[in-house]
């Protein structure tokens, strides 16, 4: 893509003057939509992304040359690629980016961004941030989970609206475990609905929950839903991806400006909408109207909420007890770049497990030949 010429302008953010290169830059090609116009974007709905990231450690998804056909996200395996994750501060940030120390499942540690005003939006969304990835921790304490996020992610043979006619069997269920849900597009094919939580729950307590969730919402909807963590196995369903809980994994913001080629964005919805939105009506262009219009409809989530507005999940973990106890369910795989945790099942896929060398308890079987001190 061609870099701008254009000199660099200004612009006030929270008060703050915030410096934007290349503002002429082209980000998303088919719309002709510039950098300055995600800049702008970002500022008009201002207390929706600020609410959505405020005091949480967050990865930057950064596309310093825009989003355009062909442009592939760089990965561990190949460190080539138009856009790429920032997890730590990048070097040369104003002193008025705060930020948390974070552990990754690894062991390691970071000091990633935790904005803290609207200033530090814009200064990312001039390095190309497009799509801010939140935990679900504030700074105080990166331990304590204080968002419960289920994904409803669509499979191939399926679509938004499969997704969206789950939606409501959701949250009658969240409504009988004693959780508000507030559901939003992905920006993709998806949807997320967040639950508020009191701030002290742990990351294994919070996936249990969604398992558990999941577990029963397929019970409820077996031709619709599905929890199975291998792509094989899941058929024409929608996934409730509770790995979205594990620690490091995070879900685009609400207002984040997604890599799509109509530049759409996370919206926010009442739940009377859910069955008639559709991604693609908000847009860059778009969702500054809207947000004008209906305000933050996710104001409930944000980290200086009102604490009457926390839930619990003891109904939840309740639930997950019972899955144990009374249908013998325990955990499910966690991402394969996870250390094997405690009562977790084998990370064989289906087609890949041959019945003679695994035992009922699921428990691997050693050959004549194996060592079996060797066993993992």
């Amino acid at each position: 893509m061609a870099s701008s010429t254009t000199p660099a302008v200004e612009r006030t953010a929270g008060g703050r003057t915030v410096r934007i290169s290349s503002p002429d830059r082209v980000v998303f090609p088919a719309l002709g939509i510039t950098k300055l116009q995600v800049v702008e974007y970002f500022l008009a709905v201002g207390d929706g992304i600020l609410g959505a990231l405020l005091h949480r450690p967050t990865t930057l998804e950064r596309w310093p040359k825009g989003f355009f056909e062909g442009a592939v996200m760089a990965t561990r395996a190949d460190s080539r690629g138009d856009a790429f994750y920032q997890k730590r501060l990048p070097q040369g940030a104003p002193d008025y980016v705060e930020t948390a120390t974070i552990a990754f499942p690894s062991g390691r540690t970071a000091a990633e961004v935790a904005p803290t005003e609207l200033a530090v939006v814009a200064w990312a969304a001039n390095l190309g941030t497009l799509t801010f990835h939140p935990w679900p921790v504030r700074r105080e304490d990166v331990e304590a989970v204080d968002q419960l996020r289920i994904d409803l992610d669509p499979q191939p043979g399926t679509t938004f609206d499969d997704a969206a006619a789950v939606a409501p069997h959701l949250r009658a269920l969240l409504t009988e475990l004693g959780l508000t849900g507030y559901p939003k597009t992905s920006g993709g094919r998806g949807l997320h609905v967040f639950v508020p939580l009191a701030p002290h729950w742990s990351f294994v307590q919070a996936r249990r929950a969604a398992i558990a969730i999941g577990r029963e919402l397929e019970r409820r909807l077996p031709e619709q839903v599905t929890t199975r963590w291998w792509k094989e196995e899941r058929g024409e369903r929608i996934f409730v991806d509770y790995n979205q809980m594990a620690r490091d994994r995070t879900i685009a913001s609400a207002y984040s400006v997604r890599a799509r080629t109509q530049a759409t964005v996370s919206a926010p919805l009442r739940w009377d909408e859910v069955g008639s939105a559709h991604p693609a009506d908000f847009t860059v262009t778009t969702m500054p109207a809207r947000f004008a219009q209906v305000g933050d409809l996710f104001a409930p989530l944000r980290a200086d909420r009102d604490p009457a507005l926390d839930c619990s999940l003891d109904a939840a973990l309740d639930l997950a007890r019972r899955d144990e106890e009374e249908h013998d369910l325990g955990d499910l795989p966690y991402p394969p770049e996870y250390p094997k945790m405690p009562g977790e099942p084998p990370r064989v896929q289906p087609s890949k497990k041959v019945a003679a060398h695994w035992d009922d308890a699921g428990k691997r079987v050693p050959s004549d030949r194996e060592d079996p001190g060797a066993r993992r």
